[in-house]
């Protein structure tokens, strides 16, 4: 008779404990095992409605150990029964700018750009300005404002976002005060519109948010309070 060592099948374990057991019907076929999310083919053995596998297939499967001595089997799986399974990264943390809101606040940017240089083209070629451009202006930057706070995801974009209503305050401000200007005094020089406090935080502010585009972090800066 052919030698059957103890790392066979469990079912023949069983068959030398329970006499009698070997005259019921078997079958046997092939499936995939899965235990605690580690998956395995072993080889099934089905006696009398219940399913028996491999002691060592299942040892495999589970990431466990399988230790004879004597009549003695010792089966160790991982601690808490639970395959080494790797633990998934921690997300990354919310520092930077999120890339719908990086194109928004890009196109903000942008607008309110152009509506200044407007302002600065009437000045220095003694154009008038008409309030009804200047609202369009507005108008367009206070849209556009409107959808960088809905892209606004991550920690960086809601800080950019309250320096960019700033801005368009801001600018929102220089407008206002060019235009009563132009209706007391009929023209603005181009010095005094250089000189002018609001001017240079606008611009100071322009070029620090574009900084912050280009390294995707937001980063505080006192000229777009």
């Amino acid at each position: 008779m052919r030698k059957i060592s103890w790392c066979g099948w469990l079912i023949l374990l069983v068959l030398f404990i329970v006499p009698g057991l070997a005259l019921t019907q078997t079958v046997q076929q092939s499936r995939t095992l899965i235990v605690n999310g580690q998956s395995g083919e072993v080889k099934v053995m089905a006696i009398d409605g219940r399913s028996y596998v491999d002691l060592e297939s299942l040892a495999h499967i589970a990431n466990g150990t399988l230790g004879f001595s004597g009549k003695q089997i010792t089966l160790t799986l991982p601690v808490g029964g639970t395959a080494s399974v790797a633990t998934p990264p921690s997300p990354p943390a919310n520092s930077g700018f999120s890339k719908q809101f990086l194109r928004a606040g890009i196109e903000e940017m942008a607008l309110i750009r152009e509506w200044r240089s407007a302002l600065v083209n009437s000045i220095e070629n003694n154009y008038p300005i008409q309030e009804d451009w200047v609202e369009s202006y507005r108008g367009r930057a206070f849209t556009s404002l409107g959808l960088a706070s809905v892209a606004a995801s991550t920690d960086s974009d809601r800080s950019a976002v309250q320096l960019l209503s700033n801005e368009f305050d801001n600018m929102k401000a220089l407008s206002v005060k060019l235009l009563a200007e132009r209706k007391m005094m009929h023209i603005v020089s181009p010095e005094n519109l250089n000189d002018d406090p609001l001017n240079q935080n606008i611009l100071a502010c322009a070029r620090s948010l574009a900084s912050m585009a280009v390294g995707g972090q937001f980063v505080d800066d006192a000229s777009c309070h």
